[in-house]
């Protein structure tokens, strides 16, 4: 299919995020979906951990505060710890994207250890890189996303192969419904090159899937399943993620109280 230089698909940045338009309309983000759409019990579970580990680390200092600072304090406190994560996490994503384009980058200490880990997976695995960072989008199901990078490996066992690939920092590993946000990226009709030139992404012949695990000494690669059994569980996502938000239609499902026809209040 021929490329075109898009009009109608945009990824627009706020700051920190970003949204997705086409043309008038705002797609939904494969994270957000997978976000709304997905119980994570584990986060859960981190929340009150973190919450617990913030209260014994700071005990002294929480107990200097009034009752509703200490409160308000400890309400917030895996906020902050969930912000310094993001932003180390962004920090190797961009660098890794410079390392996997051949260019030379300046890394901070805080995250030396990481980006050492994907300088040797992209070494390691003789990475050729093919794309970084492409946006893409479904035309019908209308969601859209980033991919972090497309590549092949230069490793015999792995000849013939084209990879969509994305980069995890977290502390924790790779978590089984990545391969459901991996396999919405693959199956997205449409992506924008670097130059914002838009093609089918049926062009690219993805063949496979990896989850890049990288941490502080060393990084794990982790075949993803891409099936129809992944699409399949990610549109269920989609359905039960866009009925939660559409609180319209969702409050619709509750009808008005019933009384006795003989009881007056």
């Amino acid at each position: 299919m021929a490329a075109k230089t898009t009009g109608g698909f945009r990824k627009r940045k706020y700051g920190r995020n970003h949204a997705y338009y086409l043309d008038d309309r705002k797609l939904d983000g494969v994270t957000t979906l997978l976000g709304n759409g997905l119980p994570k019990p584990a986060l859960v579970n981190w929340a009150g951990n973190a919450t617990a580990e913030y209260a014994v680390d700071n005990w002294e200092e929480l107990g200097e505060l009034s009752l509703s600072k200490r409160l308000d304090t400890l309400k917030k406190s895996r906020y902050a710890i969930s912000d310094e994560a993001k932003h180390r996490g962004t920090e190797v994503h961009d660098l890794a994207e410079k390392l996997a384009l051949g260019q030379e980058v300046e890394v901070p200490d805080a995250i030396a250890g990481h980006v050492s880990s994907a300088l040797r997976f992209l070494e390691e695995f003789k990475v050729e890189t093919l794309l970084t960072e492409a946006s893409v989008y479904h035309e019908t199901a209308l969601y859209a996303g980033t991919f972090d990078l497309l590549l092949k490996s230069g490793l015999p066992e792995h000849a013939g192969k084209v990879v969509l690939a994305d980069w995890k920092t977290n502390r924790t590993g790779i978590y089984p419904e990545t391969a459901l946000q991996l396999t919405a990226y693959a199956k997205a009709t449409r992506y924008l090159d670097r130059d914002k030139v838009e093609h089918a992404m049926a062009d690219l012949g993805i063949t496979d899937l990896w989850a890049i695990w990288i941490r502080s000494d060393g990084y794990e690669v982790y075949p993803m399943e891409f099936s129809d059994a992944t699409w399949k569980a990610f549109g269920h996502i989609v359905q039960v993620a866009r009925g939660a938000a559409n609180r319209d239609v969702a409050d619709t499902w509750k009808g008005a109280a019933l009384r006795p026809s003989e009881v007056t209040r």
